[in-house]
């Protein structure tokens, strides 16, 4: 999840070096100043297109000698003659050619400033169809060439420049490769080992048809709809009684759906809802969303590219960076939840868990929406966004096609190697929380014959798992710091006995409230003060203990430090989170209990597993559709997270009343409940077999 952002954040730590970046000396800068001569080099790419039409409308065929190591194909010799006529009617002024070269991009401004893309017009150049028979045109062909001109130019930066070009659409990019690499070499004297244009990167004002998956997908949401429309309209006008309401028909009216969505329970009104816990899975869900977004624009088109290497300097990117403990707590609510209603069951039923029962009710739950997602980011995504940056993403159709299966069976985090990128890259959360509520019967039968034994081994089992984590961390020297990324990231973090730490402090948490319910606590302010102390102390050290390591130029952070800190913050914020849930239930949350346990937040509770799975859609769509430089900062953030957000609880109700919902009432009214009596909706406690209401369900 945000550890892509630490990721990136080593990447650009490789981009400093040359760079006179805030907090270096003198001495430093003047070490890392460029040549006199590489600036006045890269500036001759200041007008690409000039050059590029000054080269090619004075050389012949034979003069640029292209096909000196073959003979030309048929492709070859159309993409010539269409050269020709764009060259020619270049000449004579015809408009058509003339758009074809204006819509072409140039060296940005600011390129010492990390700014180095310019789009063009990418509009401009889709729209060019110049018929010149009966049988051909030339339409335009916009591509994304990538020039390592600071590598050409030996630079050691790790950032190429990108600049948006326009061709006749018979030039393959091999073509357009083989023309730019002329043009450079003649401008700046020097030629480039690696392609500059790459397919991928190239689009034309045409789509291929719809193959069968997408039209099955469009099929799937159509049925879906219509069903939530009949039952809709059959609810509005044909029932008087609710309480005669057909159960069949009334899972898929959106006008019943929406009652039990919107409805607010008020505060204590049913013993068994932990209040808080609503509050504290929305700001997660959030805290989620906000990092993403931060994750995706900071690998944006942004003029200021040096402006996020400053702003991960600033304390409060350290909130931003440290999002990954939103994950801990989703981990650690979901181990208590399923410890706390699996062991009242087990309590009704006399030791007895039907655990099949209880697997197929949680995969049934879970999986429907996912695959519908999985369905849409593959088939649906690429149809919904066009613009240069089309094809950039972490979900494109190659990875789902490749990975996707591997997500249905929650095991992508083991059984693939593109676990930063498979298909639904966030997914990850879920396989590790599956995984972990496969082996929980083991726990729960262990806690329920011997009690108090099985928690402290459970205890024990934590503490070995952290030293584990910090053993390997130590010997290996991995480290998950921006400033000491070694790529280890998939070994220390997405896998799930790396990851358990924050859920059995959860289920071990869930025993001692299991065990001890109903009973009050009475402390007095001389205790309740040091515990909330120290709970805020925990939080604020996991957020911002590394604030002195993160200038580029700086104090570094030793493994011994680094170990120390990844390994016992997995422990650290769930003990925490211990404090706070108790301090809520026993009466001394005060502020904090007033605004965790608020009605308000129990809808958006509800419709939270469906913002997990559609909120990197919504913001892979928006960061996709730019055509056009942007601006990175705070402000630029908050306005773009606040619209990703606001679509992606619209699109997270329109899901939860059609999919969502829907799917879960008609899995309770086919199998048997594993519960000997029904819960309540609301009921927050009997989250494990509900999704909508389920720390599990998130990321």
């Amino acid at each position: 999840m945000i550890k892509a952002s630490l990721v990136l954040l080593c990447l650009l730590c490789g981009l400093i070096p040359p760079i006179n970046a805030v907090g270096m000396n003198v001495e430093q800068q003047q070490h890392f100043q460029m040549e006199p001569m590489d600036y006045p080099q890269i500036r001759k790419l200041q007008s690409l297109n000039l050059k590029f039409t000054e080269y090619f409308q004075n050389r012949t065929l034979k003069d640029l000698d292209i096909f000196s190591t073959r003979l030309p194909n048929r492709d070859d010799l159309q993409c010539i003659a269409d050269m020709g006529r764009w060259m020619n009617d270049l000449k004579s002024g015809r408009l058509w050619s003339m758009k074809m070269i204006d819509s072409w991009g140039s060296l940005p401004s600011g390129i010492l400033y990390l700014n180095l893309l310019d789009m063009g017009n990418y509009g401009e150049c889709i729209k060019i169809n110049k018929q010149v028979s009966s049988g051909h045109s030339i339409k335009g062909k916009y591509c994304l060439t990538e020039i390592p001109i600071l590598k050409m130019l030996g630079v050691p930066v790790n950032r190429n420049l990108k600049i948006g070009i326009c061709f006749p659409s018979s030039c393959s990019a091999a073509h357009m490769d083989l023309f730019l690499s002329k043009v450079i070499q003649q401008v700046i004297g020097s030629t480039s080992i690696t392609s500059l244009v790459k397919e991928q990167k190239c689009r034309i004002n045409e789509r291929e048809p719809l193959d069968g998956i997408a039209i099955l997908t469009i099929v799937l949401l159509s049925i879906f709809a219509a069903l939530a429309l009949l039952a809709t309209l059959y609810d509005y006008f044909l029932v008087s009684d609710q309480a005669k309401f057909p159960a069949l028909i009334k899972i898929f009216s959106i006008r019943a759906t929406s009652r039990s969505l919107f409805r607010i329970t008020p505060p204590k009104s049913n013993p068994n809802v932990i209040e808080c816990l609503h509050g504290m899975r929305c700001l997660s869900l959030i805290w989620v969303i906000l990092g993403h977004e931060y994750m995706l624009n900071a690998m944006g088109p942004n003029v200021n590219g040096l402006g996020f290497i400053y702003w991960a300097q600033r304390p409060f990117s350290q909130i931003i960076v440290h999002a990954e403990f939103a994950v801990d707590s989703f981990f650690f609510l979901s181990g208590m939840l399923v410890v706390m209603v699996a062991l009242r069951a087990m309590e009704r039923s006399k030791g007895k868990l039907n655990v099949p029962l209880m697997y197929l009710h949680r995969y049934l739950r879970l999986t429907p929406l996912l695959a519908m997602a999985i369905l849409v980011y593959m088939k649906l995504l690429p149809l919904m966004v066009d613009g240069p940056l089309a094809n950039d993403g972490f979900d494109d159709a190659v990875k789902c096609r490749r990975t996707w299966f591997w997500t249905l069976l929650y095991v992508q985090n083991y059984a693939t190697e593109e676990i930063a990128s498979p298909c639904l890259a966030h997914s990850w959360y879920l396989s590790v929380d599956m995984q972990m509520y496969i082996l929980s019967p083991l726990l729960l039968f262990a806690l329920y014959k011997w009690g108090k034994k099985a928690a402290i081994g459970a205890v024990i089992l934590t503490v070995l798992l952290t030293v584990y984590l910090f053993t390997i961390m130590m010997i290996s020297k991995h480290s998950v710091f921006f400033k000491n990324q070694d790529g280890s990231h998939r070994l220390l973090y997405f896998y799930t006995h790396t990851h358990a730490a924050p859920w059995l402090i959860g289920a071990v948490f869930g025993y001692f409230l299991h065990a001890n319910r109903g009973k009050v606590y009475k402390l007095n302010q001389s205790k309740v003060w040091p515990c909330w102390l120290i709970a805020l102390a925990i939080f604020f050290a996991c957020e911002f203990s590394l604030l002195p390591y993160v200038k580029w130029i700086g104090r570094d952070l030793s493994t011994l430090s680094d170990s120390l800190y990844y390994s016992l913050t997995r422990v650290g914020w769930p003990i925490a989170l211990c404090w706070v849930i108790f301090a809520c239930m026993q009466g001394y949350g005060g502020m904090a209990n007033s605004f965790l346990s608020s009605p308000l937040w129990q809808p958006m509770s509800k419709l939270s597993y469906s913002a997990y799975v559609w909120h990197m859609f919504i913001e892979e769509l928006n960061a996709r559709r730019y055509q056009s430089n942007t601006y990175f900062s705070n402000y630029e953030m908050m306005l773009k997270f606040w619209e990703d957000f606001g679509f992606t609880m619209l699109i997270s109700y329109l899901t939860y009343i059609t999919i969502e919902a829907p799917l879960g009432g008609l899995e309770g009214l086919l199998l048997p409940s594993r519960r000997p009596s029904p819960k309540s909706h609301n009921d927050v406690e009997s989250a494990p077999d509900a999704p909508s209401n389920a720390p599990a369900a998130k990321t």
